[in-house]
């Protein structure tokens, strides 16, 4: 089995729970979204075709026991179950990253799933598939990025509506450059609201790149 593959490389994990820790990323080619405020335009086409067993190949020599499996949007290319398994029975730490457009359950058991449920200010907000929230484990991580005060309402509908807090951790994220993260904070303080503030810890290390490194 083959995959478009736009890149693999070790770096530190920028966002979700493992935030700080050494990780390599197999960042795969194609995306069917267009978020308004996408940071990894450069993975929507294209990629290089790679088989199963040659990514497997590639991280194992990068040396990393957690990887993260991203995008573009991983689930939309079918040999990425596949690819999930094969880093696992490869004994790695696999996280997949993913917009929340596709069923997440085709994942095998053991992957943490990092689901972005879209605000409406991304521009994709219909696309979302409401019955993934049914399949989160305590183990997954849920991710909102918002730009201004009306995502952050129907941010906390939701999560109230859900009471995703007692799925597994919900981290919100301000959309730069349209939210402060500030002043999301302040919205988070006076709400009391189950959720962790989130921030782009590899754009802090690395300012100014174009692209994650």
């Amino acid at each position: 089995m083959t995959l478009q593959i736009c890149e693999i490389f070790a770096s530190i994990q920028g966002e979700g729970s493992a935030q700080g820790c050494p990780c390599t990323f197999v960042r795969l080619a194609g995306c069917p979204l267009r978020c308004r405020w996408c940071d990894t335009a450069y993975a929507r086409d294209g990629g290089e075709t790679t088989a199963v067993g040659e990514v497997v190949g590639r991280v194992r020599e990068l040396g990393l026991p957690l990887v993260e499996i991203t995008g573009g949007e991983p689930l939309a290319q079918a040999a990425t179950p596949a690819l999930a398994t094969a880093l696992l029975d490869a004994g790695l730490d696999v996280l997949c990253e993913t917009s929340g457009a596709f069923d997440i359950s085709v994942l095998p058991a053991g992957v943490r799933r990092i689901m972005d449920i879209k605000a409406p200010g991304s521009g994709e907000g219909g696309r979302m598939v409401w019955s993934n929230l049914e399949q989160l484990k305590p183990t997954d991580d849920v991710k909102l990025v918002l730009a201004d005060r009306r995502d952050y309402v129907w941010a906390r509908d939701v999560i109230h509506r859900h009471q995703l807090e007692q799925r597994c951790p919900v981290l919100l994220s301000a959309a730069a450059p349209l939210l402060e993260p500030a002043e999301l904070a302040a919205w988070i303080l006076e709400d009391r609201l189950p959720v962790r503030l989130q921030l782009q810890l590899h754009k802090v290390v690395w300012p100014g790149e174009d692209r994650e490194r």
